[in-house]
């Protein structure tokens, strides 16, 4: 970061367009402590933020309806089918895991009456068990008690491969017992030092025995309660349109006392991130908006319609490009992108290698993303432990054109590159949003001048993300040759993260598709370091593992980081949200307030 590009951020902290603490976080990711973030604002006049109102609620509900926009609408919801954010979010309207993450990574009691520790012995000091206590008197939407007896169904449920969860990964190598009513004890077959990971956040939210107790395995999507969700959460289900509307009403039994605030809330989906932004910022239509993947050029446009402001958390969340391991152009068993196959010409490093060469950060982070992303050369960034300080990011033609050359990948006649008879025309597809499209075309510009083709593809967001499984378009199905989106950790703790690129969880036509895996790139190596840094307690070590595994990924050109995503929301002014970097964007839904 230059001298003008912090004179830029200084600026917009003064014209109150961008938070104190927003720019702390970005100085942090360029290497600045937050105490020399807080001197440089000081020394530039920038006056102390002014104390938050102390008004909480005081009784449950009376806080009207809430109306929320999320541009591309849930299109299920059952948590544990959920492919994406957006349905993620929209389930935790209703279910609810044992813990949750908080923006500052740590964990909050949720179902559970408190966090396992090492105090009271409910974590084993050898690392192989985590015994949750729940909470007395939670009731399901339909009155029906919550018991053990559903959290070890939930596990059962998760963990079964014909019911093809995609959160299996986090169950199926835990055994989970029942002591009493309101006990349950996971036993993990090795030393675990991320054990906070089935029952907690995203994955973790806790199914109602009596309701799915029939629809395990193959009957799975079969379950009426996929798309009527009696859960525990603040609201309860009133009406579910995919792709378009999710409503509840308040759920007067909760178990948090004065909670939830809102009588009612309504989840609209469509449109793009723009005209939801608009409608939060400007217009004042929605009280909060999701994932603005909006220019921020255009954001602080339309913060100064006075309706709202942006709220940005800092998580893990990464735009990248992946490349394609396999052939998606031809079909084996009635499955392309099959593991049977390799990529024509992707499996040539130096065309790895080029493309990464290719690939303008610094244009996309100044020009599209701005206070929102940061150019970024790891895959894991955050949290800073875990970051690798040896890979580099470098935007060079000449340098591409250069290892294309030496590898044999001449130009024909048309301009583009080829060998053995193959040339170096691929697809390239992203979902539709004004950000990506931008990014799409930095890309190809950049490629043409190295004599590689790229046909730019666009699929509607709510296409891209679904989780059907007859969908072509789909991310999980990666038909085509590169691909990009943002992806993050739902904890502060890259193990489960790096799954996705584990060899047994490609995703295929054998697992619906659901596997994490869907670049199916398979290495040993990464493999045989993950798994031992699944058992490794100390944290030192562990941490040189988990910097190594996404080494091997940036330096293999598995995938291309692109910026480090912020999360972004847009806030009508009297809404008063807490919003981790960590967790869904509503599982902390039931303390969300309006001031008076």
């Amino acid at each position: 970061m230059d001298e003008r590009d912090l004179a830029g951020l200084l600026d917009q902290v003064k014209a109150g367009r961008m938070s104190r603490r927003a720019f702390v976080r970005r100085l942090a990711m360029v290497g600045l402590t937050a105490p020399m973030a807080s001197q440089l604002l000081a020394l530039s006049g920038v006056a102390m933020a002014q104390p938050k109102s102390s008004y909480k609620p005081t009784k449950r509900g009376g806080g009207g309806l809430l109306k929320v926009l999320w541009w591309q609408g849930p299109t299920l919801l059952n948590p544990h089918f959920a492919v994406g954010t957006k349905d993620q979010d929209g389930s935790r309207l209703f279910y609810e895991p044992l813990a949750r993450w908080d923006r500052d990574g740590n964990l909050r009691p949720v179902l559970a009456e408190t966090i396992p520790g090492r105090e009271d012995g409910t974590l084993g000091a050898d690392g192989k068990s985590v015994t949750w206590k729940l909470k007395k008197g939670v009731r399901w939407h339909d009155g029906q008690p919550l018991t053990a007896d559903d959290v070890v169904f939930t596990w059962e449920y998760a963990r079964d491969p014909a019911t093809a969860t995609l959160t299996s990964g986090s169950y199926k190598d835990v055994t989970v017992e029942k002591i009493d009513q309101h006990t349950v004890v996971v036993k993990l077959s090795e030393a675990t030092p991320f054990w906070a990971d089935a029952f907690v956040a995203a994955a973790g939210c806790i199914m109602p025995r009596h309701l799915f107790a029939d629809y395990v395995g193959a009957k799975s999507r079969e379950a009426p309660t996929n798309l009527k969700p009696v859960g525990t959460g603040p609201y309860k289900f009133k009406d579910f349109k995919p792709g378009d509307l999710v409503a509840g009403v308040i759920n007067t039994d909760y178990h948090m006392e004065n909670r939830p605030h809102f009588d009612a809330i309504e989840m609209k989906g469509g449109g793009d991130a723009v005209s939801a932004a608009r409608a939060v910022l400007q217009t004042g239509e929605f009280d909060f908006g999701w994932n603005m993947q909006v220019e921020d050029e255009i954001l602080t446009r339309l913060e100064k319609g006075g309706k709202g402001r942006i709220i940005i958390s800092r998580g893990g969340g990464i735009e990248h490009i992946q490349l394609n391991s396999t052939d998606p152009w031809t079909e084996v068993d009635g499955e392309r992108s099959s593991l049977k196959t390799t990529h024509p010409t992707l499996s040539d490093p130096a065309v790895r290698q080029a493309l990464t060469l290719l690939i303008d950060r610094d244009s996309i982070e100044k020009h599209i993303y701005g206070r929102t992303g940061a150019a970024t050369a790891n895959f894991v960034y955050n949290p800073e432990r875990f970051a690798s300080k040896t890979t580099r990011y470098e935007f060079n033609v000449d340098k591409a054109n250069a290892i294309l050359d030496k590898a044999g990948w001449a130009r024909g006649a048309d301009g583009v590159r080829a060998k053995g008879g193959k040339k170096l025309k691929f697809v390239f597809q992203t979902s539709i949003n004004q950000p990506r499209q931008k990014t799409q075309a930095i890309v190809k510009q950049a490629c043409q001048k190295a004599g590689i083709d790229l046909e730019l593809k666009s699929v509607t967001a709510s296409v891209f993300f679904s989780s059907d499984v007859a969908n072509p378009d789909t991310y999980a199905k990666f038909y085509c040759d590169l691909q990009m989106y943002n992806t993050g950790m739902a904890q502060p703790d890259p193990e489960v993260f790096l799954r996705r690129f584990l060899s047994w969880e490609a995703s295929t036509k054998d697992n619906k598709w659901q596997g994490r895996n869907t670049t199916r790139w398979r290495s040993k190596e990464f493999d045989d370091i993950h798994q031992a840094g699944q058992v490794e307690l100390d944290p030192i070590k562990r941490a040189a593992m988990m910097i190594k595994l996404n080494e091997l990924l940036v330096n293999n050109h598995v995938v291309i980081p692109l910026v480090a995503r912020l999360g972004v929301a847009a806030v009508a002014n009297r809404l008063v949200v807490e919003l981790s970097g960590w967790d869904n964007n509503t599982g902390d839904l039931a303390n969300w307030y309006r001031e008076s």
